[in-house]
């Protein structure tokens, strides 16, 4: 919950005068705070909150220990708000401050640190360690609460009733939907649908696993809410914020989608410039194939999942990020296959659902599917238009980022695919990591090299000339491979007699569009400085100097 500034004063005025307990601590901080002790207290706070099933706990600056209040000159540079990215970095789970205000009290300066409980299951840390409060300073989390906490682990948020909520809360279009959605999904399985139709909202709800015994539960209100309702989260917004940027990355449009998620996923989708992109997949035609960027299937599979899996509690939303030839997907909450190779593994199952009463829901609204069949599918449709496969960004642990790109990178890549459709999807995936320069495994490296579709010395590997030959770009080949030893030996002879004497940039710059294409510029100077030490050795070029103050020549200039 965020406070407005009259609602907030009366209540650290409460605080002061009532408040006695483990949620709250104040503190006079002058002119300064260590940032390792705020990083503490924001981990033994927090632990507390969770403890005590409290929705927040408060870190107040510039009153005493004796309630006086003092005020605080701490960071009144205007660098305040920075605090919240910069605690980021000591905590799990990346939590931070819900909000750090800034108030007057008394005619003197207050700052109020709001932070979040602990999540279910897992005590917050700071810098690798959990802490409590002990008196008016933290110790170490005791072994008994951190039992306390661990033990939450399998209570399913989504499933927990909302207090105060009832079918009021409720849109009533997004309930329509709900229902229609449900029962065709019941038609589909053959199952009698006469019933259903006559059954009142609340059964139907019901049925489709969003109600408990008829009351609202956090999947009912994410999925169908009214947006007048957030106030029921108290601060936990679920939300879609869709972004268009312009190409030199400035943002040239956004808009948010709250409640009810059931609606706004399709809503966002009307938002996405979805052209149709010509290419040439097959080298036998000159007729180009036309297709949607982006296959509307993909696209919702892909933004329902962010929904049924994002972690709620992290109290972040769901971002779309539309670029000119690009959607970027974000959500908070780790991966749960850990790796996309893993969800890929024929018979994978996921060994839990972070929301399994929404995922539950959802599969019931035809949202998503819940045989981990979602990931294989949006892979096959990508493969069978020879676009890119979906990019999972996996870097940030409690992160998911997700890119479906609307155009081909790499003609030679797309054209195999269409002239090759035995190859399977794992050999495609890897195909797909190769043409978008990332690193594979060296065991996956010489799958690829076996088959004969890759070159090159691993890990910069390329395109082999087998397939280049099959694609009808055997140029590009030459351009990644590079020349023979003896034609880069005789260049740099040729060059030598007329330079006399010269740098290994100099004679780098000489051969600049002969070295392979596929390297970086330290990686072709490296290259350069191999040719010339073989040459070395050949008595055929003697070099002056070390470092930066070497000078080839030939042995007989």
């Amino acid at each position: 919950m965020i406070y407005p500034e009259n609602q907030l004063k009366g209540k650290i005025i409460q605080m002061i005068h009532d408040f006695e307990d483990e949620v709250v601590e104040f503190k006079e901080a002058k002119a300064n705070f260590s940032f390792r002790d705020i990083g503490k207290y924001f981990s033994a706070l927090g632990n507390e909150a969770n403890i005590r099933d409290r929705k927040e706990a408060w870190l107040i600056f510039g009153v005493t220990n004796k309630k006086k209040i003092v005020g605080t000159a701490y960071r009144k540079d205007g660098s305040l708000q920075r605090l919240k990215k910069e605690i980021v970095a000591g905590t799990n789970e990346r939590l931070t401050f819900m909000e750090i205000y800034e108030l007057e009290l008394e005619g003197q300066r207050v700052v109020a640190f709001q932070i979040p409980p602990a999540l279910r299951g897992i005590p917050t840390t700071w810098n690798g360690a959990a802490y409590a409060r002990e008196d008016e300073s933290t110790c170490p989390l005791p072994m008994d609460k951190v039992d306390l906490i661990r033990s939450q682990i399998g209570v399913d948020w989504s499933k927990e009733i909302v207090e105060n909520a009832d079918m009021e809360d409720l849109d009533q279009e997004a309930v329509s939907y709900a229902r229609t959605l449900f029962i065709r999904k019941q038609k589909a399985s053959k199952k009698s649908t006469e019933m259903l139709e006559k059954m009142s909202d609340v059964e139907i709800l019901n049925k489709a696993g969003l109600l408990i015994k008829g009351k609202i539960t956090n999947t009912a209100l994410i999925l169908l809410g009214k947006e007048e309702s957030l106030y029921l989260f108290d601060g936990l917004i679920p939300r879609i914020t869709w972004t268009l940027y312009n190409g030199n990355g400035s943002v040239k449009a956004y808009e948010h989608f709250d409640m009810p998620l059931l609606l706004a996923v399709d809503k966002t989708y009307a938002k996405i410039r979805n052209e149709k992109y010509r290419y040439i997949a097959g080298q036998q035609t000159l007729f180009p194939d036309e297709v949607d960027q982006y296959n509307p299937d993909v696209v919702k599979e892909i933004l329902n999942n962010c929904i049924a899996h994002s972690n709620y509690q992290l109290r972040g939303k769901i971002n779309v990020e539309e670029f000119e030839d690009r959607l970027v997907f974000i959500n908070e909450g780790n991966f749960i296959p850990e790796t996309v190779e893993r969800a890929l593994e024929e018979g994978y199952k996921p060994p839990y659902y972070r929301n399994s009463f929404l995922c539950h829901a959802m599969v019931n609204l035809y949202m998503i599917d819940t045989n981990a069949m979602g990931i294989p599918m949006m892979y096959q449709i990508q493969r069978d238009k020879c676009f890119p496969l979906p990019t999972y960004d996996l870097e940030d642990v409690n992160r998911v980022k997700v890119t479906l790109y609307g155009k081909i990178l790499d003609r030679n890549y797309t054209q195999l695919l269409h002239s090759n459709g035995d190859l399977d999807l794992h050999t495609v995936f890897l195909l797909d990591k190769v043409q978008k320069k990332e690193i594979i495994a060296r065991d996956d490296c010489c799958f690829l090299r076996k088959e004969g579709l890759v070159e090159g010395r691993y890990p910069n590997i390329y395109v082999s000339y087998k397939v280049a030959n099959m694609v009808g770009t055997p140029a590009e080949y030459v351009k990644n491979k590079g020349l023979d030893k003896d034609v880069y030996e005789q260049l740099i002879i040729n060059a030598l007699r007329t330079m006399k004497r010269a740098r290994v940039s100099d004679i780098k710059a000489v051969l600049e569009g002969a070295l392979p294409a596929i390297m970086d510029e330290k990686q072709q100077t490296k290259k350069v400085s191999n040719i010339l030490q073989a040459m070395k050795k050949e008595e055929m070029v003697i070099v002056e100097g070390t470092g930066h103050k070497a000078r080839w020549s030939l042995v007989d200039e």
